[in-house]
C-alpha cells in the first residue's frame, strides 16, 4: 500500500495555482514509487487542476460532494459531477462540513455512497474536539462516527479514512505520538469489527490535524498511519515537498 499525501485547500487558490504542480515536481522529482500525491483545490479549480496534472503523477480530489445525482440544490455538485472534471477523490465530512454546515454522519454516509458508486474514492474524516479527549470520550466519539459515516459495502478499494482531531486543525497542536498511535489503532480495530481483517486491513488510515515537515516523519513512522492530510503546510509547494520526501 502506497502512502497517500494529501492536501487540502479549503478555500484558498485561484487559477494562477494552476502552476503548482509543476512546481511541487521541480521540488520533488522522485517517482511515485511508494508514495501518491492528492491535491484536493476548491471547486472551480478541479477541471483544470486536472489538466495541469497531466503527466505529473498528481491525483486531483474535491472537498464535497452532494448526496443525490441530480435536483433543486443551488451551489451544490453532486458526485458524479466531480468524477466528470477527472477527479479521483473527494474529502467527506470533514470537521469543518460538520460543524459548520451540518454534516451528520447519516448525511456523510450518503455522500460516500455517491462518491463510491460514482466511482470517486471518498476521504471520510473523524475526529474528536478537545472537550471530547479531555473527558476521555476521543475512542467513544472516533468509533461512532465511523459506525454511522461508513455505508456497509465499503471495501479496501473505494475508502480512505481520515483522523482528525478537531482541535488541532489549524491550531499548531497535534496529539502526541502515544495518542495518534493509539486512535489508529482503534479506527482499525473499529473497522476489522465490522468488516473483518481481509477488507479492513486494505482500507488506508490517514492523519490529518497540523502535519507539518517537522513532525510529519514521527507521524508517518507510525503502524496504522498510511498518510497524511494536509491543511496549511499543504498550500505551499515547498512544504508539501518536504513532508513528500520524508516517506
Amino acid at each position: 500500500m502506497k502512502t497517500l499525501i494529501a492536501a487540502n485547500w479549503k478555500m484558498h487558490g485561484n487559477l494562477s495555482w494552476l502552476q503548482k504542480p509543476a512546481d511541487f515536481r521541480r521540488l520533488f522529482p522522485a517517482k511515485n514509487t511508494n508514495i501518491d500525491i492528492l491535491l484536493c483545490p476548491p471547486a472551480h479549480m478541479l477541471q483544470a487542476m486536472v489538466r495541469a496534472c497531466d503527466g505529473q503523477d498528481i491525483a486531483i480530489g474535491a472537498q464535497n460532494c452532494h448526496d443525490q445525482i441530480k435536483g433543486a440544490f443551488t451551489g451544490e455538485l453532486s458526485a458524479d459531477m466531480i468524477a466528470e472534471t477527472g477527479a479521483k477523490y473527494v474529502i467527506i465530512g470533514h470537521s469543518e462540513r460538520r460543524a459548520i454546515f451540518g454534516d451528520n454522519d447519516a448525511w456523510v454516509a450518503a455522500k460516500t455512497s455517491a462518491a463510491q458508486k460514482a466511482c470517486l474514492k471518498p476521504i471520510v474524516c473523524v475526529g474528536e474536539s478537545r472537550e471530547e479527549r479531555e473527558a476521555g470520550k476521543a475512542e467513544e466519539v472516533v468509533g461512532t462516527q465511523l459506525a454511522g459515516s461508513i455505508p456497509a459495502n465499503a471495501d479496501g478499494e473505494n475508502l480512505v479514512i481520515a483522523y482528525e482531531p478537531v482541535w488541532a486543525i489549524g491550531t499548531g497542536l497535534t496529539p502526541t505520538i502515544e495518542d495518534i498511535a493509539t486512535i489508529h489503532d482503534h479506527i482499525r480495530g473499529c473497522l476489522t469489527i465490522r468488516f473483518g481483517n481481509k477488507i479492513a486491513s486494505k482500507i488506508q488510515i490517514l492523519y490529518g490535524g497540523s502535519v507539518k515537515p517537522e513532525n510529519a516523519i514521527e507521524i508517518l513512522a507510525l503502524k496504522d498511519v498510511a498518510g497524511a492530510l494536509i491543511g496549511g503546510a499543504g498550500l505551499e509547494m515547498q512544504s508539501l515537498a518536504a513532508i513528500a520526501s520524508e516517506v
